[in-house]
């Protein structure tokens, strides 16, 4: 890894991956909600607005997308850590910010369990002929969603706190 370093600096390295981090983040956010919006409001038909065409996607097609976004953002963020505990934790623990903190520490937790059901929600939507599963494939999604969603914002609200660029 060192020979990289000759050719760009540390900073730039880190901040290459962070913004691959978070641009991972943003599609599977994106196609975990449109997911989610499929599977809460049905497409009525006549609908053409563009709620309808939001809601309107195919929820098996993303299945394999979230699941490869998911496990890609969660190593690239894992690879992010280890710089976040010396670097970011300690100067927000110094200044008192323990409500960030945990926060964060609820992210960690969350995106690890996310992470865990992605099996069972892929095997779910790979099945979705089977009407049996029509219930659990919808909570897990939503589940997953509302994970996404608080994992993506509690990153920002740490980010924000500390500044991008460590």
């Amino acid at each position: 890894m060192d020979f990289l370093f000759d050719y760009i600096s540390v900073n730039t390295f880190w901040t290459i991956l962070f913004t691959g981090h978070a641009l991972l983040a943003v599609a599977l956010l994106g196609a975990l909600t449109h997911q989610a919006a499929a599977v809460l409001t049905p497409l009525r038909a006549g609908g053409d607005g563009f709620v309808a065409r939001f809601r309107s996607v195919s929820g098996p097609t993303y299945a394999t997308a979230v699941c490869v976004l998911w496990v890609l953002a969660f190593i690239l963020g894992g690879w992010i850590y280890a710089k976040y505990r010396i670097y970011v934790r300690i100067p927000i623990e110094q200044e008192g910010f323990y409500k960030t903190l945990g926060a964060f520490e609820l992210k960690e937790h969350l995106s690890s369990i996310g992470l865990g059901f992605l099996p069972f929600y892929w095997y779910l939507w790979k099945n979705v002929r089977n009407a049996a599963y029509a219930s659990a494939r919808k909570w897990l999604t939503i589940v997953l969603a509302a994970i996404c969603w608080y994992v993506f914002l509690a990153g920002h609200i740490v980010n924000n706190v500390r500044g991008f660029g460590l």
